[in-house]
Order: C-alpha cells, then structure tokens, then sequence
C-alpha cells in the first residue's frame, strides 16, 4: 500500500476478539433448518449438494448487546408448554427435515446459491466485535473528517441447510469512528431483526430465504411451513421478516437499515462508536409496509423519498415521502402492469424518477419448478417521470429506453428548463445476472440517459466503456442536481472490486485508484469537506456552498489485503485521488454492500426511539 507515494504496510496483531472465519468453530446450534445488491456468479460449474453444505460449524453462541436504557428489541417466544404448540412444532419439524431437507440432498446447486462460493473467502461471516480502540493509522486521518463511517453487509448467522445467496445474510453494520489526532476505533454488529431475534432464539433458520429458497415447488413447501408455524405460534412474522443487511441512510436524527423485504431498523451509534439497535422504524405508525433499500434524502427540503413494491397484489407498486421532520405528505399508486423488481430510483428537483425494467415477478413460475424473478424478454423498459406534487399517479409520463436495467443509479438532474430528464447509472447485462447462471460475462456500464419529456424519445450512451464500473456516489450535496464527478467502484473482477474510478461527467476522463494485487474493496464512500464538517441546525444544505468545489472532500473504503490476509479502511483525497491515509482493522470485515458517513452534528441529535 502506498500513502504519499511511500510503501507502508500496516502491523496489527489479531486480538482474542478476531475470528477469521467463524464456521470454522464448534456448531452449538441443531440443525433443521430479499433482495440487494450483488451476488457472486464466478463460473457456470454447478456443485452437488450433501451433507458437506453444512459441514462449516457455527462459532459459539454470540453473546447479545448489553442491554442499554435505548435497546428496545423483539422479545418473542412460542410457549411450548402447550401441548398443541409442542405436538405442532414436532410435527411441522419432522415435515421439514422429509420433505425439505432429505430431498434437497444429492441435488446440484446453482453457484448463485451455493454456500460453498456464496460465503468463500472473504465473503465467509464473522462474529459481532465490542468497540476496540487505538487502532493503527497510517499516514494521516484529516483533521475535518470527523465522525462515523458505517456500511451494511449481509453476514448469516447460522449456517445454510440448504441452498445460500448473498444477499440472504442477516444485516451487519460495521463501524470506524474517525477523530482529531489520529485516533480511529471499530466494532461491529448484528442489526437485531424480528427475524434475527427470533431465530438465534431459537438456534436454527425459521424463515424462509426468499432468494435462494422461494424456487420451485419446495419453494412452495417453504412457503407453506412457514405459514404454518406462525398460524400455530411457533413463530410471530407481525414484526417484520426482513433483514435489514442492504442499504444505509441518516434521516431525521436516525440512521437506518434497510432491505426490500421489510421496514427500516433504527440504530443508534453510542458516544464511543458501539452500536445500538433501537427497533423497527415505521415512521410513528404513518406506513405499514416493506421499503426499498434505497431511498433519497433531497439536500434541500431535507424530504425523505421512497419506494415500496408488493409482488402479490395491485397496487404493484408506491411512492411515498415524508417531509424533514418524518411527516408523511405522499402516498402514490404507481401504475405498473406486472410487479417488478426495482431496488433503486432516482430524484430531480422537481420529478421521481421510477425504473419499470424487465425484470419481473411471476409466482406462477414456481408451481413449474422456477424461480419467480424472471427477465421478461418480451417487455420494454421505461422510466416512469412523476411529479413531486403528483397526488394520484394519473400524471406519471412514461419513456422508454432499451436495455437500461440498471441496479444501482447514481443521480438524476433536469437541463433545458426542465423539459430533458438525465438519469447516471450503471446498466447491467445480462440483466438478470444477479440471480440466475449465465454463458455469457456480467457487463456493467455506467451511462447517461436522456428523457425528453416533449417529445417521449430517448437515448442511451455509454459514459465509459472497457470497464466494469459498479455502487457509486456524487457529492450529498448535489443529489437530484446537475454533477460533474461521480464515484464508482471498478468491477472488473466482478463481483469482487479492484478499485476506484473518479469519472468526469463533462469531459470523459477518469482517475482511477487501484487497490493492487489480491486487493479488493467495495462501494466507495465520497464525503464532502464542508458535510463532514457541518455545523448547520439543520439536514439541509446550501447547494451553491459546494458550487466550483464539488470534488473538494475524501473517498473511504473498506479493504481486505489477501497478500497478508488483513482488512483496511483507506483514506483518499478526491481531487487528485491519492491515498493519504489508511486505518488497520482489528479484525477481518467481510465484502459487503453500501455505506454512509456521519459527521459530529448528526452524531450529536440522534434520537432514542
């Protein structure tokens, strides 16, 4: 590694608390026994699964937060003294293990659901770290980046049955507090789900993994078990079934986890880096129903924009937005034909911009032994222009634009007084990569895409082409407004990262930051020199301060070193994209998905509940 152009080597040593790979340890759980951001597909060779896909051992039973006066956690548990509960719970058991889990044995697994790959290497889980401080710094941590970086991962707890895709992991956040002199701290933690309460509770896998096991008519057998338990209260899904282990976002004095398949989890961070997790977030009672991973907080107004899709019934699909003190002011019926898959959207100043791509939902696949997310070849993708005052859908103008499925947009802006939409993004091919085995490679451009709202044309052109650019930011700032530069993970080891590219908008260029040989990291982390130093009352932001200076700030991103098997957090200057410092982790952090920073302000007005 190199800062200031000097080679440095970080030399931490492993303290009791580190635990490289924790199936490696005694199981003391019995076995019987949403979707993200990536999934690892490196090859098409299809393993068989045996006794050997549960053959990682667990660690030993990881031992619950301390409780604190803001915990405030799921405390369910079936009374199995009845006599009908415990018959049930037998009977529902000894259903599973036939039907289930004897018959998946001896068949081939996709590598998109294979654990042997899914949890390899750097992918494997780790055990929950307490705060550990007087970490190692190299180089320099800058006096004005100040706060907490966070990023969300998916990290099972207990070790696959059966079949096992990425994006299936319980959430775990991990955490580097980053202060004046040098000084840095790290911990990590289990978000604490319904589902998670309730399954380490119980020492075994109680929901169902909709990824990886809602395929096909066991599928459907999963389904019906699971429906089962919980009608004879073995288990209670009323508070969520979620995970909680895709995206990160700070609104209104909470920090937020989030996946598809559930409500926000509210965390806190205590004052020395520890974190804390206060329940289920609901918006005070104001919405009942699963949120997308990837919401958008407007710079300006401080509004809180989202989505919410349903894949059993109309409305298919919702907009809603609260204002910046969390009161609800939208909630709109999308008009969608067929339930979609959308993980993300983006924003302009005036108008929500919806992905209606060709990735669909179609149940009826399963009775037939498929999967339910299916690419629909013969559907157009579009983008659905909505209007922020927009009160009942009726006024969504829809363009389409081929081959522009894209996981993950980086921003979105209005030009010509409003009358051309452009949309940032990465646009994936094939589409469906993500899930399902493919012959052919996964391409990922990032692209400009051009809605003329007059006329309903578009166009489509590639950015950068020869290079696999992936998970990006702009400057918080300026999201939903015009951007020169954005920030992208290079991903041409996909789905590993190989580095970081600072790409120029307007003229093309890109500067680019290699992590080096058997070096990988992820989604990089761009924060603003005048955001982490924000004295403001306020989330909201005065965007012509950051006018001419939009790339004045520092790019952070988690990094595992498989040359001496350790795990960084680097430090880069974003104008001229050099490393200036490096943070040495106590213990290994797996690759996860996406992550955000908070500075002193936002730290200092958390809220308990």
């Amino acid at each position: 590694m190199q800062v200031n152009n000097k080679l440095i080597a970080c030399s931490t040593t492993t303290t009791s608390t580190t635990i490289i790979n924790p199936f490696k340890h005694q199981n003391l759980y019995h076995s019987p026994l949403k979707i993200t951001c990536k999934v690892l597909n490196p090859s098409k060779n299809i393993r068989t699964a045996s006794a050997s896909i549960i053959s990682p051992s667990l660690p030993k039973i990881i031992e619950p937060l301390p409780k604190t006066q803001t915990e405030s956690l799921p405390n369910y548990k079936p009374n199995l003294n009845n006599p009908l509960q415990r018959l049930a719970s037998l009977a529902l058991d000894k259903f599973e293990k036939s039907f289930i889990l004897d018959q998946q044995k001896g068949h081939p697994f996709p590598k998109t659901v294979d654990p042997t790959i899914q949890l390899s290497g750097n992918y494997a889980p780790v055990q929950e770290s307490p705060v550990q401080t007087g970490l190692e710094v190299l180089g320099e941590i800058p006096p004005d980046l100040h706060g907490v970086y966070v990023r969300n991962g998916a990290n099972p707890m207990l070790p696959p049955s059966g079949a096992h895709h990425l994006f299936d992991g319980d959430g775990m956040i991990h955490a580097v507090k980053l202060g004046p002199g040098n000084k840095a701290s790290y911990c990590c933690r289990f978000t604490k789900t319904n589902r998670f309460v309730q399954e380490k509770a119980a020492g075994r896998q109680l929901f169902p993994k909709p990824v990886s096991e809602l395929h096909g008519q066991t599928g459907l057998l999963r389904l019906g078990l699971f429906y089962a338990r919980a009608a004879m209260g073995l288990i209670n899904p009323a508070r969520g079934t979620g995970v909680a282990n895709a995206g990160l976002v700070y609104f209104n004095g909470r920090l937020l986890a989030m996946s598809e398949d559930d409500l926000p989890y509210h965390v806190k961070i205590n004052g020395d880096g520890d974190l804390i997790t206060i329940g289920r977030f609901d918006f005070n009672e104001q919405v009942n129903c699963p949120l997308i991973a990837h919401p958008k907080v407007d710079p300006i107004t401080g509004d809180f924009h989202t989505l919410s899709y349903d894949v059993l019934r109309r409305p298919y699909l919702k907009y809603f937005r609260f204002d910046k003190w969390g009161q609800k002011s939208r909630e709109v019926h999308v008009p969608l034909p067929k339930p979609t898959m959308i993980h993300d959207f983006a924003i302009t100043q005036k108008y929500v911009i919806i992905p209606d791509n060709q990735v669909v939902f179609k149940l009826s696949e399963m009775v037939w032994g498929g999967s339910p997310l299916r690419f629909d070849p013969n559907k157009k993708a579009r983008f659905g222009i909505l209007s922020k005052e927009d009160t009942n859908g009726l006024k969504i103008k829809w363009i389409e634009v081929p081959n522009s499925f894209c996981f993950h947009f980086i921003n979105a802006w209005e030009e010509n007084e409003g009358r051309n939409i452009v949309i940032i993004g990465s646009c994936m091919s094939p589409p469906d990569s993500i899930f399902t085995e493919s012959d052919e490679p996964t391409q990922i451009e990032l692209c400009e895409m051009r809605l003329d709202l007059e006329t309903g044309k578009s166009t489509r052109r590639v950015i950068v082409s020869g290079m696999n650019l992936e998970v990006g930011q702009v400057s918080k700032h300026l999201l939903g407004r015009k951007t020169r530069y954005v920030y992208m993970a290079i991903a041409d080891s996909w789905p590993k990262c190989d580095g970081i590219a600072k790409v120029d908008l307007v003229n093309g260029k890109v500067s680019k930051y290699m992590y080096g040989h058997d070096r990988y990291g992820g989604e990089p982390c761009f924060v603003p020199a005048n955001y982490a130093n924000n004295n403001n009352n306020s989330d909201c932001y005065d965007v012509n301060n950051e006018l001419g200076n939009e790339d004045e700030g520092w790019i952070i991103s988690f990094v595992r070193d498989g040359n001496v098997e350790r795990s960084e957090l680097v430090i880069l200057t974003a104008k001229d994209m050099k490393q200036i410092g490096c943070v040495c982790m106590p213990s290994r952090v797996p690759y996860g998905f996406h992550g955000t920073f908070l500075d002193q302000k936002q730290l200092s007005v958390q809220k308990n509940n």
